[in-house]
């Protein structure tokens, strides 16, 4: 007989809930070595036999007390009658530091079933867990698994259809009653794996009689209970209960103290060789999170990322553009053959192929920069960096755990934006979501290619770099006035989990670049695809029709000259410039292939290309110090539209999003005139 199961997934932030979900739906979700990057859930189907199951991949979280946005995701969800068996996935080579919700999941009544998760890591530190004695001490499923191995997933399936209904597995075997001093008068350690002391087992017997007699149809009292205890403010609020009779303060930490008396057994009585543990992460911690030489090691380890990125993939490159230069040319002398008009010639070849070829000739530094970060992300060392920003971020009125967006932002702002959900404070989400966008998001990344090659060849990494350096300072210094707006001074601390480095997975890596290849593809053949089409048309048209070589008569050069003006104090001021500007709010590729477009030149990244472009440039007076300012503006300007979308529904106001608007554009023009006048000044 057929029937579906809704099996949530939860588990501490980078337990390997996602590839593990990825390994059974076969969806390929963004996985990472570092914590918060699920940050909404994820649902996916399977089969095992005759049982279909819907899969729920939730945020991860370290307790039922929920704080930010998607902790209470997760609790919702898992407290909901949607989820018929929890899975709760557990890092098994730090298993005293993930039991802690698992005795909480085991009090909501619920079948539970525990996934030990890297099993594989376990065994490489010469660890060993008794999986006998772990389920009688928890009274639930213990199933050793390997998410990246794909170990040991069916026996997990096939638990999980078989212990549905059953919230308890095992008879308790407990010897713990000399650590929490209770008596057990109702010989509780037979019916539950976590016993309180007594006078807390006394107010929850109490408060369960007043929880069932108020709504009968609840099935965990228990739970309800322990959480009014802990004065939990979301249990108060849908209960709405007077129990301060019973409930004088606040039992939270004593719970909690207590909770870890009894984990501390189950590792005692359950790990083997726990003193053997690899110590590697702690001695390379000792100097890539040393209060002064972390950060210069930060930006060591990106300077060889960015030069890995220009030496590996310009090489590279040159490969992309021959075919490049060959496939146009064919395109051409096709078009003529077939006696294609000069109208659809030249939209094929100078718009459509200038623009989208263009763009793809950057694919390799693409590439190799996404790599070069999957690896970072992938070993563990992106949460250290998160880690050792906590100073500077304090300094500004954020947590470290804000610079966890801002990290994601060096690849795409709109996971980024969604990220700041991890932040529990409303303006602190605020602040973070202004700022991020101003990191160099990858789409950015043609544009440095491109102005660096063509005015620095010789510095052309070094001036791509600093990029991201000015990004991340400007980002700095926005938090910075932001802070001194603030009438409320708080105080600030950041909780983030250190996962253990760990050999970069190959087929995670496989996974992130992929997927980021394939998006870059993706927008090349549509939106960069469309754009390109769209310049071509305002600039060969005007309002009395086509307008030929007389490119001044187009539409693109009325809308462009409108912002000469504007422009022209950060030496930008040319109407070509403006025209590129407004299509890059599309996506920041396209401001590459409207150069493309404008210049007529279909394959801009080649040798050829390229000193057309700056012949070209010259002959307006445009220089190296224009082609800077430039880039300082195309790297502070406003975002592309999906993350203007994703901050309005972020931040549930329209408002934020103009003002992020205003922020963008009056920072990029107020650093590029800047920079721009003084350099005029100087040089």
């Amino acid at each position: 007989m057929k029937q579906e199961l809704n099996v949530g997934f939860i588990g501490n932030p980078n337990c390997g809930k996602t590839t593990l979900f990825n390994a059974y739906t076969g969806a390929k979700l963004k996985v990472a070595n570092w914590p918060g990057v699920t940050v909404e859930k994820k649902e996916g189907a399977m089969k095992y036999h005759d049982h279909h199951f819907k899969l729920v991949d939730l945020p991860g979280i370290y307790s039922l007390t929920s704080y930010t946005m998607e902790e209470k995701l997760s609790r919702e969800y898992i407290m909901s009658d949607q989820v018929d068996v929890i899975v709760d996935i557990a890092d098994a080579s730090s298993l005293e530091r993930n039991l802690y919700l698992a005795l909480q999941l085991i009090e909501l009544g619920k079948p539970v079933n525990l996934a030990l998760n890297m099993m594989d890591i376990v065994e490489e530190r010469g660890m060993e867990i008794d999986l006998h004695r772990l389920p009688e001490m928890l009274g639930i499923p213990v199933i050793p698994v390997s998410a990246r191995k794909k170990t040991g997933l069916d026996i997990l399936m096939h638990t999980v259809a078989h212990h549905q209904k059953k919230i308890r597995q095992y008879s308790f075997e407990h010897h713990h009653a000399t650590l929490i001093r209770c008596n057990d008068k109702r010989n509780k350690h037979e019916e539950y794996a976590m016993v309180y002391s007594d006078e807390i087992e006394d107010k929850i017997d109490q408060l369960e009689v007043l929880v069932r007699k108020h709504d009968p149809s609840l099935k965990n009292s228990r739970w309800y209970a322990i959480k009014l205890l802990e004065q939990d403010s979301e249990v108060q609020k849908t209960l709405g209960l007077d129990v301060s009779s019973i409930v004088d303060r606040s039992y939270e930490q004593e719970i909690i103290k207590q909770k870890y008396d009894f984990i501390d057994e189950v590792i005692e009585e359950c790990v083997v060789n726990k003193a053997k543990k690899e110590a590697s992460t702690d001695k390379i911690d000792a100097v890539l999170t040393n209060r002064y030489a972390g950060i210069p090691i930060f930006l060591g380890i990106m300077a060889m990322v960015f030069f890995l990125t220009f030496t590996v993939g310009d090489f590279l490159k040159g490969y992309f553009e021959v075919f490049l230069e060959y496939f146009s040319s064919g395109a051409a002398d096709l078009l003529t053959n077939i006696g294609a008009g000069e109208m659809v010639t030249s939209l094929i070849v100078d718009g459509i192929i200038a623009g989208v070829g263009g763009i793809l000739t950057f694919l390799p530094n693409i590439f190799i920069l996404f790599l070069a970060l999957a690896i970072l992300e992938d070993s563990g060392y992106m949460s250290r960096v998160a880690y050792i920003m906590d100073g500077l971020m304090g300094k500004l009125g954020l947590s470290g755990r804000a610079f966890i967006p801002m990290l994601l932002g060096f690849g795409c702002s709109v996971p980024a934006v969604m990220a700041s959900r991890a932040l529990e404070d409303m303006k602190d989400r605020r602040k973070t979501v202004l700022v991020t966008p101003f990191m160099s998001c990858s789409a950015r990344l043609p544009i440095y290619v491109l102005f660096s090659d063509v005015f620095f060849p010789e510095h052309a990494m070094i001036v791509a770099y600093s990029m991201y350096v000015i990004g991340l300072v400007i980002a700095i210094l926005i938090a910075l006035v932001m802070k001194c707006f603030e009438r409320k001074k708080a105080v600030r601390t950041l909780l983030i989990e250190l996962p253990e480095y760990k050999t970069p997975n190959a087929h995670t890596i496989f996974i992130y670049v992929w997927e980021k290849v394939k998006d870059y593809l993706t927008k090349a053949g549509t939106t960069i695809f469309v754009a390109s089409i769209i310049v071509w048309f305002v600039l060969n048209f005007g309002p009395s029709g086509m307008v030929g070589e007389n490119v001044s008569d187009s539409f693109g050069a009325s809308i462009g000259k409108f912002l000469i003006p504007i422009l022209a104090p950060a030496g930008i001021g040319l109407w070509q410039i403006g025209v590129c500007l407004i299509s890059g709010l599309a996506a920041k590729e396209v401001v590459v292939s409207s150069f493309c477009v404008l210049f007529g030149i279909s394959n801009i990244n080649s040798d050829a290309g390229m000193t057309t472009l700056k012949a070209t440039l010259q002959g307006y007076g445009f220089g190296s110090i224009n082609a800077y300012a430039l880039m300082i503006f195309c790297l502070l300007y406003t975002p592309c539209i999906a993350t203007l979308a994703t901050v309005k529904r972020e931040l549930h106001s329209t408002k934020w999003m103009v003002a992020s608007v205003v922020l963008q554009l009056s920072v990029a023009w107020g650093v590029a005139t800047l920079f721009y006048q003084l350099a005029s000044m100087f040089m």
